[in-house]
Parts: structure tokens; C-alpha cells; sequence
């Protein structure tokens, strides 16, 4: 983990010492937690999930640092301390006995403080950073939503995770079919074998089987050493085969093949491997269509979908952005070490109107392009790129004006909050979220007037 992703909680009665710390590592891009005592400290163990405790020894009022330590142990085993005390009279030997990992004297220097905690943070257990990374991985990948589409998904995948059925995931591209397989393989006993990930379209034809089966070394020019296929490496796992449509027919014989019969060979070797991988299919293709136009087989196309599961795109479950933008500002600012941004409720209705041709992945990319260009720490409608085009969703808004129907949205919208508090400038700039000035602004550049009584 990265000093600007570690959170480091203080426990120290001087007040002093505890905003010098605060300074000093605030400076290096740590996230700091104070405490007061060690009944305070032990407090927000659990609430700061700190990386590294500082702890004086000791703390006049309740228990001492001492007592703190064996409790702290007690709770996080894993969490490493470093104590400090303005008396020498502790070495670092007696400190690892008590538990901690490393012991400073005050008054400390800059340059020894932080060397110690560096050295603290990497004396962390390696499965604890494990944790942490497939923490971000499953929050990455998570499946976010309450709408009736990702409701029923949800409870498919907890019928058939469980099983060994193979699953077919159809929808449009950026619609999410990769986190439905991943939600299988994490729900499934496969769960702590490989997830193996093939996109079908982004591989050349010829390359492909070399990709799926593997080879030996000398099966063709360039192969130097034998090299394991997917198939292979997902052997006890699931084999997420994306874009499955874009499969050349001699490949999809050869897939086939490895479906009936749980066997293939390398290219250019002799002897017949077994495979255990569940495998997992996705489209953006109707397959039936492809199916009677000659570019899929039927047979194929039988043995995928014993399971479908469609992926409805975004414009068809509107009710899920608020969600999905509120997470995509967490993941996104975190990624970035940014504070985490706001966004305001105009700005979220017109993201909440747009089409959304794209689907999530486009979502996520606008969300990124927001977090990245707006200026201070809430997205306001002014930082909505005039590109988004969200005609379609404003009656009255004629195609191809884009401006113009935005300008519409935003007038007809300032005009009824303006209208629901009698017109009350303070009261509506409250309520949108803006400064009084900046809505006499709008109303000027939108020719908004109240009307004579």
C-alpha cells in the first residue's frame, strides 16, 4: 500500500506532540487519526482501521500505554505499533517482547520518524496486504444497483453459482457481463481457484487457439518455450470467455471439442491434457441471428446457454446511476488520492437523463473526466461537458440541439425550485446547491424573470 493510502492513528495524551506528528506525516500524504488516551485510542481502532499505531507509553489519565498495547493486540494482532516515550527506558528488544515493532525516543527528529514508520508499514504481515488487495479488487468488481434488472441478476447467479452450469451473459457492450461472471466464480466452489478472462475480439484469429490450448516449444516460429493456454490455467476455476460471438468457426469446433470431452492438446504436442474449468460465456451478438447467417454454431451456441442471463443496458434501469456515480466517485477518487468529491443533485439529474450509448463504462469514464476537471470539491452542473446530450430526455427539446436543450433543462428546472419557494433566492440557491450569486448568473443568462403579480 501506497504512504498516501495509510492511515496512521496517534495515541498520545500531549496535545503537541500529537499535531507535530499530525504535521510531519500529514505532510508525506498519510491519512492520520488522533486519540487523547489509550481508552479513546482503542476506540477508533476498529472505526480508522489504522496501518500503524503510535503509541506513548506514558498516558497519566486511565490505562497506560502499556495496557493499550496487550489490548490493541488483542483486537488487531495483525496492526503494528511502534511505542515512544520521553524517557529512555525502553530498548527495542523489550519493545518486539511486548508486541510492538519498533520503539522512538522524544524528542524525535523528522528524518527518524519517518524511517520508522516506513519500516513499520512494510513490517506488515504479507496476507494482511493480501487482504487489502483483494478488498479493492472485490470493490472494483462489485455489482452496484437496487433496480429490478439487477435484482433478479443477483438472484440467478445465487441459483446457479453453486452449480457447475455453464452460463451465456448477452447485452451491450459496458453493460457489466464481466462482473456477473466474477459474481459466479466468487459465489461458486470454484471461488478460490483462477478466474481466467479471454476476450474473443481482441485477439487475431490466428492467434487465438495459441491463446485457448497453449503450446510447445518449436510448434511454430516465435514459440521459444512451451507456454500453458487459458484453458489450462483455468483448470479447477472458471474460463470467462468475452465476446464469444467473434469466434472464427474452426476455433469454435476446437472449443467444442474441449466442452464434450474435458480434454485438448497443446499445439504442436502429442499428449492429451484433462480440464476441469467451468467456463462462462458473454456476447454484445445475437447469436441466433449469427446462428442462421452461418457465423455461429448451433451446436455451440447449446452447449453455452444452458444458463442465460441478458444485461440490460443503462437507459433501461435509470433508477441504478445515482448509485453507480456515488461509487464510481469513491473508487475513482481513492485511485487518484484525491479528496472524495460531491456532486450536486441538478448536476446527477442530468447525468440521470443522458442515454447513455456507452452504458457504465461510459458512466465511469464521465465520472473520471469530472473528478479529474472540476474545480473544488462538488461537481456542479456548469462542469457537465456540453457534449452530453440529454435531448431525448426533455420533452419540447428538438435532435442535434444540444445546448439548447440543455439550457431548456436547466431554466425549466431552476424555474420550479424558484416557483416551490416563492421565489426566495436564498432559499433556491440552498436547495440547487450554488451560491446566490451564481444563480442570479443562471437566471440572467437563462432570461429567467418573475412574472408581475
Amino acid at each position: 500500500m501506497s504512504k498516501q493510502k495509510s492511515r496512521i492513528l496517534i495515541i498520545d495524551d500531549e496535545p503537541s506532540v500529537r499535531e507535530s506528528l499530525q504535521g510531519i506525516l500529514e505532510d508525506e500524504g498519510y491519512q492520520i487519526f488522533e486519540a487523547e488516551s489509550g481508552e479513546n485510542g482503542l476506540e477508533q481502532l476498529t472505526s480508522a482501521e489504522p496501518d500503524l499505531i503510535l503509541l506513548d507509553i506514558l498516558m497519566p489519565d486511565g490505562i497506560d500505554g502499556l495496557e493499550t498495547l496487550r489490548r490493541i493486540k488483542q483486537i488487531s494482532p495483525d496492526t503494528p505499533v511502534i511505542l515512544m516515550s520521553g524517557h529512555a527506558t525502553l530498548d527495542l528488544k523489550l519493545a518486539d517482547q511486548l508486541g510492538a515493532v519498533d520503539f522512538v525516543s522524544k524528542p524525535f527528529s523528522i528524518d527518524d520518524i519517518l524511517l520508522r514508520v516506513a519500516r513499520g508499514l512494510e513490517s506488515r504481515p504479507a496476507h494482511q496486504a493480501q487482504d487489502e488487495l483483494q478488498k479493492q479488487l472485490e470493490a472494483r468488481y462489485q455489482m452496484v444497483g437496487e433496480s429490478a434488472v439487477i435484482q433478479r441478476i443477483r438472484q440467478v447467479i445465487s441459483q446457479v453459482a453453486p452449480t457447475q452450469g455453464r452460463v451465456l451473459i448477452t447485452g451491450e457492450s459496458g453493460t457489466g457481463k464481466e462482473l456477473v461472471a466474477r459474481a459466479i466464480h466468487n459465489q461458486s466452489p470454484r471461488s478460490g481457484k483462477p478466474f481466467v478472462q479471454m476476450n474473443c475480439a481482441a485477439i487475431p484469429k490466428e492467434l487465438i487457439e495459441a491463446e485457448l490450448f497453449g503450446y510447445e516449444k518449436g510448434a511454430f516460429t516465435g514459440a521459444t518455450d512451451r507456454r500453458a493456454g487459458k484453458f489450462e490455467r483455468a483448470d479447477g476455476g472458471t474460463l470467462f470467455l468475452d465476446e464469444v460471438g467473434d469466434m472464427s468457426l474452426d476455433t469454435q469446433a476446437k472449443v467444442l471439442r474441449v466442452l464434450e470431452t474435458q480434454t485438448f492438446e497443446r499445439i504442436g504436442g502429442k499428449r492429451t491434457l484433462e480440464v476441469d474449468a467451468r467456463v462462462i460465456a458473454a456476447t454484445n451478438k445475437d447469436l441466433q441471428k449469427e446462428i442462421q447467417e452461418g457465423n455461429f454454431r448451433d451446436d455451440l451456441y447449446y452447449r453455452l446457454n444452458v444458463v442465460p442471463i441478458h444485461v440490460a443496458p443503462l437507459r433501461e434501469r435509470r433508477e441504478d446511476i445515482p448509485t453507480l456515480v456515488q461509487r464510481f466517485l469513491y473508487l475513482i477518487c481513492r485511485e487518484n488520492n484525491v479528496p472524495l468529491k460531491e456532486i450536486s443533485s441538478e448536476a446527477l439529474r442530468i447525468l440521470q437523463s443522458y442515454s447513455w450509448p456507452g452504458n457504465i463504462r461510459e458512466l465511469r469514464n464521465m465520472v473520471e473526466r469530472l473528478v479529474i476537471l472540476s474545480v473544488g470539491e462538488r461537481i456542479e452542473v456548469d462542469d457537465i461537458p456540453f457534449d452530453l446530450d440529454v435531448s431525448a430526455a426533455i420533452p419540447g427539446a428538438e435532435a442535434g440541439g444540444l445546448r439548447e436543450a440543455r439550457a431548456l433543462f436547466e431554466r425549466d428546472f431552476i424555474l420550479r425550485s424558484l416557483e416551490n419557494h416563492h421565489w426566495n433566492i436564498t432559499e433556491t440557491a440552498l436547495e440547487l446547491g450554488i451560491e446566490r450569486t451564481n444563480l442570479h448568473r443562471k437566471m440572467r443568462q437563462l432570461g429567467i424573470k418573475r412574472a408581475d403579480p
